[in-house]
């Protein structure tokens, strides 16, 4: 009798187990910009984490261009579907800040949830650009770059250049050497007012608005219109009369004038290292942005292009459990170590840049640690700290109009400059009364 009981007993146990729903998994939503080989590490990333635990799941989907990110992620947290992480590019950070209600400071999340989170592990540079003026960290640092310099070696030997520029004045004497031998282009470069405005200032100390460059407010007002800004341009607008230099957009889509030869030096991303090294056939290395000798103190430090990831309001708790988790899974200095590696991107942490130059990287390396010399060079200054710009991706739109205007011969550098700052000026003004309501 009592064996038959158990049976029974048994048998219900079963059936009850069986009948209860499998352990829920809690899903977060990922919204990137990543393409090619950067994709894949994505979701190599997501499909790392996921495998690490059973209670979370990381989903990673593509959204288009750093533009169309930040615009999918405002308009879907306005119809109440917004992602959990959405990655945005450095320079959408004051449009973020400004979404009130909108995201969840990362340093309020990561102290809620328990999860270790100490930005002086991060590199200052970093660290700087995505904080509010007390020093809380808004955002988590994921993909950051510096602009550097890609020299084509095979062609500055034919030309008789005997080591790449360092000043701008090398720059524009090598750009018209290789004319002779690279008709279309000695010298260009991508995201156009990221290295002639955002890169150019910085490396040489000086402001590009008021109220260090917006960081300690949003009541900044730009000055980019100076003598050594417009030195710059003039230059520029007289080599672009016979192509020794030659624009190549206001994005990156010009990138591949370099690898495919036709360009012999050219200024972008070092986060662009993964597609040189798949796709050029010729010697090739990265120096740092070149400078002006006569400006005193330069060069300064570079700025970080890129993106963070920033958390969105209104998630549940199991959310934010999970994406704190996973930004400390992001941090671990060996992951970080991997990622610098094979992305071209920077490592976030001190302790991953320690890592990867005990380790001996570097010195079959030498390109991957050309934007972090950049970055660390000097310690930043108001000038170089970074830059916070309300309505930051369409006032790039309007200073790529005017620097347009003059490369094309429309206006005069000055001109186009002062009307670069002019017009700017009004997009900010028009930014506060936004914020303010």
């Amino acid at each position: 009798m009592a064996l038959r009981h158990f049976r029974a007993a048994a048998a219900i146990a079963v059936t009850l187990a069986l009948a209860t729903p499998a352990h829920a998994v809690t899903e977060i939503q990922w919204w990137h910009a990543m393409t090619g080989p950067n994709n894949d590490v994505v979701v190599k990333l997501a499909n790392d984490f996921n495998a690490s635990q059973s209670d979370y799941k990381i989903v990673p989907s593509f959204k288009g261009s750093y533009a169309d990110v930040l615009n999918a992620g405002i308009a879907a947290f306005r119809a109440g579907n917004a992602p959990g992480i959405m990655q945005v590019f450095e320079v959408g950070t004051a449009t973020m800040m400004a979404a009130k209600g909108a995201i969840k400071p990362v340093s309020e999340m990561m102290k809620e949830q328990g999860e270790p989170f100490d930005p002086k592990s991060y590199l200052p540079a970093i660290t700087g650009y995505y904080s509010t003026s007390k020093g809380e960290m808004l955002s988590f640092p994921f993909n950051s770059s510096s602009m550097v310099m890609w020299v084509n070696l095979d062609a500055l030997k034919e030309a008789g250049i005997a080591e790449p520029p360092k000043t701008w004045p090398d720059v524009f004497a090598d750009a018209k050497k290789l004319h002779a031998s690279h008709p279309t282009c000695g010298f260009s470069l991508s995201w156009i007012t990221w290295g002639l405005i955002e890169q150019f200032s910085a490396w040489h100390n000086v402001p590009i608005g008021t109220k260090a460059n917006g960081l300690d407010g949003f009541d900044t007002v730009l000055e980019f219109n100076t003598p050594l800004e417009t030195k710059l341009l003039e230059n520029l607008v007289e080599l672009q009369k016979d192509k020794s230099f030659d624009y190549s957009g206001r994005t990156n889509t010009g990138e591949g004038r370099f690898t495919s030869g036709e360009c012999p030096l050219y200024m972008t991303s070092s986060a662009f290292y993964p597609n040189v090294k798949a796709n050029a056939k010729f010697k090739y290395t990265a120096v740092e942005m070149p400078y002006f000798p006569d400006v005193k103190g330069a060069p300064q430090n570079s700025i970080i292009g890129g993106a963070s990831l920033w958390v969105m309001a209104g998630k549940t708790a199991a959310e934010y459990k999970g994406i704190a988790k996973f930004f400390t899974f992001l941090s671990d200095t060996d992951r970080q170590v991997y990622l610098h590696e094979v992305s071209g991107y920077l490592p976030i942490t001190k302790a991953a840049y320690e890592k990867t130059k005990a380790s001996g990287f570097y010195k079959d390396n030498p390109i991957l640690e050309v934007p972090l010399k950049e970055l660390t060079n000097k310690e930043p200054t108001e000038n170089s700290r970074g830059l916070r710009f309300g309505g930051m991706v369409q006032m790039r739109d309007v200073w790529s109009e005017e620097i347009e205007a003059a490369l094309a011969g429309k206006k005069p550098a000055k001109d186009a400059l002062d009307a670069a700052v002019s017009r700017g000026n009004q997009m900010l003004r028009q930014f506060e009364r936004t914020v303010a309501k």
